[in-house]
């Protein structure tokens, strides 16, 4: 069969490449043409664009951004009409994705969701909406699946991927060695995002707040969609900048400093202390306060239904205020206890669940009656 996915950032680049991993081993003649990264690329896929050409963050910046958004749309119409797939498989990213979903139901494509966009944080009634466009839903967080039930929409919970990939993950043995990193000094891993203007406004004062850490080694996880260029002004005698290796830092870290998203699940499940950043334009700001229907912004917290980890937002997100939390997630043993006791709780109600294969298994099956 023919399966078109489409994924507009880097986590759903890693849960989209590992769905099609197990899609070939359901289906072995699939044949896979994407919008996403190079994991979904290197599974053999065709790579119509990558998610770095996409890549919008905030709501002003997605104004100013129209005619580009419009222009990847129609190209996208285009494309599904031209392949003619069995079936569009969507990815989180709701603000393209959604009206993606639009246009493929109103062309007789069968429409799955994999990873469901976050609706229930900042448009619920679009519920309604994704019930009549998506015919299979396959969403990752407990609440999710109750939260579907208010629309008379049944789901498939199929536990939560980034559980499986963490538990999954072996450290590399000659980490250090390799990179040339001093093994007697703890490490504080910065992850500033993946999208250029997160980092932009994220990673200057994440490390403007050094001088009371001086004993750390600051490790920045970058990514290599963007250039290796764009990150020289940040590295410093302890500061480095280590690209692709995200899950090895966050292995040897003492405590990180952690742009909201998928990342903040990340580092807890590699129980790993965090404090939660986030901070975007301000009229971006003003939009979200309005709209948004959650108490956090971390999936950390959410899942938990409590504040496990602080989350610093806009005006908090200070040196002041980052050096404080810093200090407890580094020295407050007492603090550091209950953070990694509510992770422990947090594992547990995740769980193991082979997600991608729970899900490539159903969609098949799906497809086939």
């Amino acid at each position: 069969m023919k399966y078109y996915l489409i994924a507009g950032e880097r986590s759903g680049d890693l849960h989209a490449a590992n769905l099609m991993r197990e899609l070939k081993q359901q289906d072995p003649q699939a044949e896979f043409r994407v919008w996403g990264g190079d994991m979904m690329a290197a599974e053999g896929a065709e790579l119509v664009h990558h998610y770095q050409e996409m890549a919008i963050m905030g709501f002003l910046e997605a104004a100013t951004s129209i005619l580009k958004f419009r222009g990847f749309l129609k190209e996208c119409e285009r494309d599904l009409l031209a392949w003619k797939p069995d079936v569009v498989i969507l990815v989180d990213y709701a603000g393209f994705n959604m009206r993606v979903a639009k246009f493929a139901k109103a062309a007789g494509l069968k429409v799955f969701y994999y990873i469901s966009p976050k609706i229930w944080a900042w448009n619920q009634s679009r519920g309604h909406k994704i019930k009549q466009l998506v015919d299979r839903m396959f969403v990752i967080l407990p609440f999710e699946e109750e939260f579907y039930k208010r629309f008379d929409y049944k789901v498939d919970y199929i536990g939560n991927p980034t559980s499986d990939v963490v538990a999954d993950f072996r450290p590399s043995p000659d980490f250090y060695q390799r990179n040339n990193l001093d093994p007697q000094r703890p490490i504080i891993a910065v992850l500033p995002g993946s999208r250029k203007q997160e980092i932009e406004e994220m990673l200057f004062e994440m490390t403007a707040i050094i001088p009371p850490f001086m004993d750390y080694q600051f490790i920045v996880a970058g990514v290599d969609n963007l250039d290796a260029t764009y990150y020289a002004n940040f590295e410093r005698n302890n500061v480095r900048i280590l690209f692709n290796q995200t899950y090895d830092i966050l292995s040897h870290a003492k405590a990180a400093m952690v742009t909201s998203g998928t990342a903040t699940l990340e580092t807890a499940l590699f129980d790993v202390p965090q404090v939660v950043c986030y901070r975007t334009s301000a009229v971006s700001y003003v939009i979200s306060k309005a709209v948004i229907k959650v108490p956090y912004i971390s999936l950390v917290n959410l899942i938990a239904e409590k504040e496990v980890v602080k989350e610093l937002i806009q005006g908090e997100f200070n040196s002041r205020k980052l050096v404080q939390e810093l200090k407890k997630i580094t020295a407050d043993e007492a603090f550091i206890a209950r953070q990694k006791a509510d992770y422990a709780e947090l594992r547990e109600k995740l769980g193991r669940n082979n997600s991608a294969k729970k899900a490539a298994e159903l969609m098949v099956g799906y497809l086939q009656n």
